[in-house]
Order: structure tokens, then C-alpha cells, then sequence
């Protein structure tokens, strides 16, 4: 069984795992369970619970695992299914432009430019990634990150035209004619307000 992604694009799957007694419901569906030790934790009725979980399971976002006979009656045996649950960007509104409409009509700057490139790269990875387990085989990616700390907007700009002429002579060391075609996307953005250096923690337990 394949733990990898789950990748959503229908508006009505999406819909069926927004309300908030379905999102608790699947984050108690880590484990095997049934509607009925659910509903004792959630203090619901039962038969709620199995209506909400018919739903998730006709979305797709829950299986069935085993049925146990139970004093007269079938006892259904339920979790959520095992993965990431990616969804399609252009299922919550309007949908990502490609890269190359991006760059001609959105500034290289810009914070929507970087949202519609990282909304594209979702969509085009879960897919291939959903493919790539259906066929049994590896997607092949690579992520790189780093942190860098700009004492100015002008060091970003330089920065950017540093990092640019040296992925363009990068690439142009590993392109193959023959080989199969990658999309290198870098794009940095602010570090949340709430993370913190790990250097500066270390001092100020000093």
C-alpha cells in the first residue's frame, strides 16, 4: 500500500472533508477504527458519525480495512487513507498559470509570481507522483533549501542575478538532447516572524 500522495482535484472531494466534524473524524482516522469507538470519543451519535464517514469514504479519503460481525450486526473497520492529501490549487479558485505565462506577465519579484509558480509545482508533482505509484515506480525530485539573511532589498536583487547566471551555467553543463526534461524552480521568500535562528537560541540560553 502506497503512502505517498493523495492527490485531490474535484471540488466535491474537497468539499466533503471541509466541514469541521469530517477533519476531526479524519484525524482520528490515523489508526483503524469504527464508527462506534469514534462516537464514544467524539460524545456523537453513532449513526452521525457513520453518515459523515460514508461520505469520506465515497470521496475516496477512507477505506475500508476489515469487517468484524458483532452480536448480530457488521462492525466496519475504517481509517483515513495513508498519505499527504494534496490538493489541486485551481480547485479553491482560479487556477495556476504555467511557468511560462508567469514570467512574461508577473514580476520576477513578485509575491503572486512566487505563489503561482509554487501552486504549479503542486499540481504538476502530486500527479506525477500519483502516476509514479499506480505504475510501482520512483518520481525522481530534489529539494534545496537555505537560509540567508539580506541586510537590505537590494542585496535580494543581486542575490537573485548571482543565483540566476549560475543555475544558467549549471544547466547549460548538464543538458542532454536526449535526456529527460526537469523544471528548477528557487524562490525565497521572508521567513515567518515565528521562526527563529538556531544560533540566536544558543545565545540567549547563554
Amino acid at each position: 500500500m502506497s503512502n505517498g500522495i493523495i492527490y485531490v482535484d474535484e471540488p466535491d472531494r474537497v468539499a466533503a472533508a471541509l466541514s469541521p466534524i469530517r477533519r476531526q473524524l479524519l484525524g482520528h482516522l490515523q489508526e483503524p477504527t469504527s464508527a462506534t469507538q469514534l462516537a464514544a470519543v467524539l460524545e456523537l451519535p453513532r449513526q452521525r458519525v457513520n453518515y459523515h464517514l460514508r461520505a469520506l469514504e465515497s470521496a475516496g479519503l477512507v477505506e475500508l480495512v476489515e469487517e468484524r460481525k458483532r452480536r448480530g450486526f457488521v462492525e466496519r473497520i475504517v481509517r483515513a487513507k495513508p498519505g499527504a492529501f494534496v490538493v489541486d490549487p485551481s480547485v479553491m479558485g482560479r487556477g495556476p498559470e504555467s511557468a511560462e505565462s508567469a514570467g512574461r506577465i508577473m514580476d520576477q519579484f513578485a509575491a503572486d509570481h512566487l505563489v503561482g509558480v509554487a501552486a504549479a509545482t503542486v499540481r504538476d508533482v502530486a500527479r506525477m507522483q500519483v502516476k509514479a505509484d499506480e505504475q510501482g515506480k520512483r518520481l525522481l525530485t530534489f529539494t534545496i533549501e537555505a537560509a540567508v539573511r539580506f541586510a537590505d532589498a537590494a542585496d535580494v536583487h543581486r542575490f537573485t542575478e548571482e543565483l540566476t547566471e549560475a543555475l544558467r551555467r549549471t544547466a547549460e553543463g548538464f543538458d542532454s538532447p536526449t535526456g529527460r526534461q526537469y523544471r528548477v524552480v528557487i524562490g525565497g521568500h521572508p521567513a515567518p516572524a515565528a521562526v527563529t535562528d538556531p544560533s540566536e537560541q544558543e545565545q540567549s540560553d547563554e
